[in-house]
């Protein structure tokens, strides 16, 4: 027997007639409205209460609404098409000084211990080294610097160890402390030490009475702090939205709004099959500082509208805006990713960074910016995201303030980590991060948050290699550039632009006080006349300087393979031999660069007597001559050489080029 809800009655209204409530508008007070038949008669009894009125995205009821287009999602899938506003997990790094450890006893006393302690909080393990001092009472004076969240739900367990061969490891005492105990620092003041006794292994908790019965216990000297002066990386500090430190005391006040309004998109690619369909569910995340949003899903739409608004303190003006546009691949029904792929993820269609600091204060910017990814089989542009972005300042003052101060709390100077400290603990600050936000309802999913936080920007890929490369390239061009003008200077290709060097140089060599303002009044200048020529809008993705658009179908494979590698053996010895082709060429410029340097060390370290005879008898004859002889009268002569006539000068190198590469260098006594 199936059960039928039955009918009982409608209320209808006409939507021109439907009053229109902004906050700060109280609510509108509920009625009572009458119910009605199918056919609109009166015949049906009863009243229900209802207030009806038209609100905006500033209506506390908004993140709650259920959308006309959202009828067609099934299940628990209705709670993952809502807007939402996320907040990251207060982080904190917390510091375990291990000092010292008293009575350690290993199991067979024979033989002296050889102690290390190993402290894990959640997932992060680390170790540190073997006590120097083979005694019950090791010392090792390391930090162990780890990643915490609050509220503080992991905690810290010390295990002290004995090495007793390369692949056995025995425990002698642990102890699990709560990471509340631990006094929170907020400068470089080092804090007090305390001793802890440790549990003997194997004294559980169903032993509890047999452990009070021992006479002696290992206790271990330790100096643990939660950091409060640090800023938690757990994004890039290349495109950072943070930078303030973790306790709030520390805060300084806002310097501006970022106000972001989320338009619309348009031309999206197709993500999933529904029922036979190719479509796409977008929704677009905005990432700022410790705040994410998440705007509603627009179901089966390739040119979705959000016109959702969203605003942000900001603290730095250098600081960028992170969003990202996903399919939603979880709103129940039958969906197959157009990929092939299995996992049920949702999947990237493409990313915006925004960088405060290109924006002119108090404009509103409405721009489409492309949305780009990159896929195994090359670069895709899945469509366009449509953004009107304005950055409002409080305080022009403080910004200029901070133009002059370092980007990072004070400590990351004061007490820097390592570069592989930093690299280790972002990563874990991003899973904490992950794990955290995936716990919201609707989550933010894993795949969503590593995405934006750029969790991969650190593998290795020959096509970012080569973008890096050009890079450099790019920012020596105007150094070659003026040493090409200067050889055809040199050369009189141009007599009268090399009349008017001889002149400048004259002058400045008459009047050397000039030659700063010069220099100063011609940057000046150069600052005016690109002034024309400034971007009239932030920037984007740019393809031709991520070298994505040329790049070799085997290149990008092997981006995206997985770490360890899950291709074929003969494909890894493939791309083994053409990394250390590339390494080789890397290697030899490495070695190049070694050898000038060394030519210089060899000048006066008498490796070729003769050379360093040499040289040092002609500087004591060039000290002679430059304290008889004026300045002005030996920078006009260098000069007057420098930039004689062709004529004049031989094709064959210089003498003092000729001197310095036969200099001796250690490379004749390398392997």
């Amino acid at each position: 027997m199936v059960a039928r809800d039955d009918y009982v009655g409608k209320v209808v209204f006409d939507m021109n007639e439907v009053p229109t409530r902004v906050p700060p508008d109280s609510p509108l007070a509920p009625q009572w409205y009458r119910l009605e038949g199918r056919r609109g008669d009166t015949k049906v009894r009863g009243e229900v209460m209802l207030a009806v009125w038209m609100g905006t995205q500033a209506d506390e009821a908004f993140p709650e609404a259920w959308h006309s287009d959202a009828a067609s999602v099934h299940g628990e899938g209705v709670f993952s098409v809502r807007s939402k506003v996320y907040v990251s997990p207060k982080l904190w790094y917390l510091r375990v000084n291990v000092i010292e450890a008293q009575d350690v006893e290993p199991h067979d006393r024979s033989q002296p211990p050889q102690a290390f302690i190993k402290a894990h909080v959640g997932n992060q393990i680390l170790k540190t080294k073997i006590s120097p001092t083979r005694t019950p009472n090791p010392m090792w004076n390391e930090d162990l610097i780890f990643v915490a969240a609050e509220p503080f739900e992991e905690q810290l367990v010390l295990t002290v160890e004995n090495k007793v061969s390369a692949a056995k490891d025995e425990q002698v005492g642990q102890i699990s402390l709560p990471l509340t105990i631990f006094e929170r620092r907020l400068d470089h003041r080092p804090v007090h030490s305390r001793w802890f006794n440790l549990e003997k292994f194997g004294f559980g908790a169903l032993e509890g009475d047999k452990r009070h019965e021992l006479k002696f216990s290992t206790r271990v000297h330790l100096r643990v702090c939660l950091e409060g002066a640090y800023h938690v990386l757990d994004e890039s500090t290349l495109y950072i939205s943070d930078v303030r430190p973790t306790a709030r005391q520390l805060w300084k006040q806002p310097i501006g709004i970022l106000e972001v309004g989320i338009l619309s998109a348009q031309g999206l690619l197709p993500m999933k099959n529904k029922d036979g369909k190719a479509t796409t569910d977008a929704y677009c995340v905005a990432k700022y500082g410790q705040k994410w949003v998440r705007t509603r899903t627009i179901i089966e739409s390739f040119s979705p509208k959000w016109n959702e608004q969203y605003t942000w303190e900001v603290y730095d003006p250098c600081t960028v805006i992170t969003l990202g546009v996903f399919d939603n691949c979880h709103l129940g029904g039958n969906q197959k990713p157009i990929s092939g792929s299995g996992a049920k993820n949702d999947s990237r269609i493409g990313k915006v960074r925004i960088r405060l600091s290109t924006l002119e204060m108090d404009r509103i910017y409405t721009n489409s910016y492309p949305l780009l990814v990159l896929q195994p089989s090359g670069l895709k542009k899945m469509g366009e995201l449509q953004l009107a972005v304005r950055f409002t300042c409080l305080s022009l003052a403080n910004i200029i303030y901070l133009y002059g101060h370092p980007l990072l709390p004070k400590m990351h100077y004061l007490h820097p980590f390592t570069v592989n400290q930093l690299d280790s603990l972002r990563y874990q600050a991003m899973n904490i991060v992950a794990v955290r936000l995936g716990r919201a309802e609707p989550p933010l999913r894993k795949e969503v948050v590593e995405y934006m936080l750029d969790v991969d920007s650190h593998m290795w890929s020959m096509r970012r290699s080569k973008a890096n490369f050009f890079r450099i390239v790019s920012l020596f061009s105007g150094l070659i550039s003026m040493s090409r003008w200067l050889g055809e200077v040199r050369q009189w290709k141009n007599p009268i632009t090399t009349v008017l060097v001889h002149f400048l140089f004259f002058l400045l060599i008459c009047y050397p006080e000039l030659i700063l303002p010069t220099t100063f009044l011609y940057m000046f200048l150069v600052g005016l006349w690109n002034f024309r020529f400034r971007p009239r809008h932030p920037p984007h993705m740019d393809t031709k300087l991520s070298w994505a658009e040329a790049v070799h179908p085997d290149e990008m494979d092997e981006e995206f393979d997985t770490f360890p590698t899950s291709k074929s053996q003969d494909v890894v010895r493939m791309r083994y031999d053409r990394l250390r082709s590339v390494a080789g060429r890397i290697q030899t410029v490495v070695g190049d660069i070694a050898t000038q340097g060394e030519r210089f060390q060899a000048v006066l370290s008498w490796r070729d007597p003769r050379a360093s005879s040499l040289f040092v008898f002609l500087c004591l004859i060039a000290a002679v001559v430059l304290y008889v002889t004026p300045f002005k009268m030996i920078a006009l002569a260098t000069g007057i050489v420098w930039l004689r006539h062709p004529r004049f000068r031989s094709k064959l190198p210089s003498v003092p080029s000729n001197f310095f590469r036969r200099l001796p260098s250690r490379a004749d006594s390398m392997l």
